[in-house]
Order: structure tokens, then C-alpha cells, then sequence
């Protein structure tokens, strides 16, 4: 138990996409102690896809939780609610529109993590699910100004200035893990971000605070789709929650990321939305 891993996953509909990410989760080298499912009132058959992945997952000794939300909760609502059910000593978040590239990616995440007891939470390499899988987010960096940064976005994955392991000031939750200890002392994630946005840049933060530091690892890639879990929610005004909680980082940790010798400033890359009927059903798959 002393080196088990337990993942959460978040579904609110897009059950394709859960569909996809959760197949190729199963491609995974190492077995997790267990996986949560959480199901915030979805409205399509994401019900279906959780229990046909428990019935396969479960004949392969993985302990699967699924919990049924009544209703739309926040999607930090419904993070928050999971991570109380985690039992393994390493807790990784995936958002349900990322899949497996590196099948060892469990592994070497746990192992940045073990080899330095300062290191709080570890991020892999977020690469666009089309060929030639440019990056979508290298770790991430904040302004002067409080302008996050999604590193690399858009670069070529192999740029080597990409490729090398490095602390950064914080990471996205899509894809993400923690030692269970550092995150029951950092506590839940801030309901004041809900439903969503930025609340994993806020829980970043105040892992640092605790004196623990964030870490991004080139060694392990993820395809992401960008934008699927929350972006492309109808209910949700995502710019507008963007820029309202965005305010809110800011007032609560300018005093940090003013004096942290961030980027001055940056523009981000037009990229083009990617579907899931445009990826191919069979994604290469890496050590």
C-alpha cells in the first residue's frame, strides 16, 4: 500500500470522450490501487461507459469506485467529493479527454514524486491527440501580471527546450499527481472558483506555500484534447468564468507570482479545436 496509486475522473456527458480515455487507461503498465468515477449528472450514457470500465477493470484487480451525483454539481464540487473516497498513497487527477501516449506514465510520475519528498505535485507532457502532436501544455508559468502560460503550447513535442524535467511555478489538473499526504494538508480545492477555472492554479499555489514544489516531466507524454471536460460545456460562460476567477488568483496571490521573475508577457497560439471523430480509433502508444 505504501506505493499505491488511486486516479479520479470527473464525467459530466462527452461520454465518447470518457469512452476513449478510459480504454486507453487500461493500457496503463501499472495498475492502480483503484479509480474513481465521478458522475455529475450526466444526461447521456456516461452511466453505462463507468460500468462496463468497472466490470473490465475489476477483472484486472482494480478497485473501482463510482459515485453518482444527483443533479449538476460544480466540477470542484465533484473533485472534491471523489478525493475523499482516494485510498492509495499517490493521487492522480485525469480529466476524462486525456489518454494514455505513455503506458509507464503511472511509474514515472510516482517516481519523480518518491525521489524528492519537496516535490508536491508532478505533471506530464500534454501533447494534441493529431499527429505530429504538437504540445498543448508543457507545465505551466504565471506573468508578472497574473497571465497564466501554458508552456510549449503548440511548439513540436520533440523541442528539446520542452524536453527536460523542470519546476515551474504551477501545472493543470487535467493530468496530474500527489503524494496523499501533501494533498490532505493542502486540503480541498477552493469552492470560491466554482464550478470551474483556475482552481487547480490556486491548489498549485498553495501546495507551494506548504513549502512543497511543482514539477514538470517531459519523460511522460498525455494526449489531450484541450478543453473538452469544461470548454465545451454549454451551461458553462467559460470566458467569462475565466476572467472572473482569473481576478480572484490574482487578488489572493499576487503577492507571490508578482516577485517570481515570470514571463513578461505572452500570446497564445491559434490552434484548432480537435474532435474526437478526427483522431484515430488506434492512438500510437509509447514505453
Amino acid at each position: 500500500m505504501s506505493e499505491s496509486v488511486s486516479i479520479l475522473m470527473l464525467g459530466h456527458n462527452k461520454a465518447e470522450y470518457t469512452r476513449r480515455s478510459l480504454d486507453a487507461l487500461l493500457h496503463s503498465t501499472l495498475r492502480p490501487l483503484q479509480v474513481v468515477l465521478v458522475n455529475n449528472g450526466s444526461t447521456d450514457h456516461t452511466a453505462t461507459v463507468f460500468d462496463d470500465f468497472r466490470q473490465r477493470a475489476e477483472s484486472q484487480g482494480v478497485r473501482v469506485d463510482v459515485l453518482n451525483l444527483p443533479g449538476i454539481s460544480s466540477a470542484i464540487t465533484g473533485r472534491n467529493q471523489g478525493m475523499a473516497l482516494l485510498k492509495g498513497a499517490y493521487w492522480t487527477f485525469l480529466d476524462n479527454d486525456v489518454c494514455v501516449r505513455s503506458r509507464t506514465w503511472l511509474e514515472r510520475l510516482r517516481a519523480v514524486l518518491a525521489a524528492d519528498p519537496k516535490i508536491g505535485v508532478v505533471g506530464p507532457k500534454l501533447v494534441y491527440p493529431l499527429a505530429p502532436h504538437d504540445i498543448q501544455c508543457a507545465g505551466c508559468a504565471i506573468t508578472p501580471a497574473g497571465q497564466v502560460i501554458f508552456c510549449g503550447r503548440g511548439e513540436a513535442h520533440a523541442n528539446p527546450v520542452w524536453n527536460v524535467r523542470r519546476e515551474c511555478q504551477t501545472l493543470i489538473s487535467a493530468c496530474w499527481m500527489m503524494p496523499a499526504h501533501v494533498a490532505t494538508a493542502a486540503g480541498e480545492l477552493d469552492e470560491q472558483f466554482s464550478p470551474v477555472q483556475f482552481e487547480d492554479i490556486d491548489y498549485c499555489y498553495r501546495i507551494r506555500e506548504l513549502g512543497y514544489r511543482c514539477v514538470y516531466e517531459p519523460a511522460v507524454e498525455m494526449y489531450h484534447f484541450e478543453n473538452v471536460t469544461t470548454g465545451h460545456t454549454g451551461a458553462l460562460n467559460y470566458p467569462y468564468l475565466t476572467v472572473k476567477n482569473g481576478l480572484k488568483f490574482k487578488t489572493q496571490w499576487k503577492h507571490r507570482f508578482e516577485h517570481e521573475g515570470g514571463p513578461l508577457a505572452w500570446e497564445w497560439l491559434p490552434i484548432a479545436s480537435v474532435k474526437i471523430e478526427d483522431v484515430p480509433a488506434e492512438l500510437e502508444l509509447l514505453p
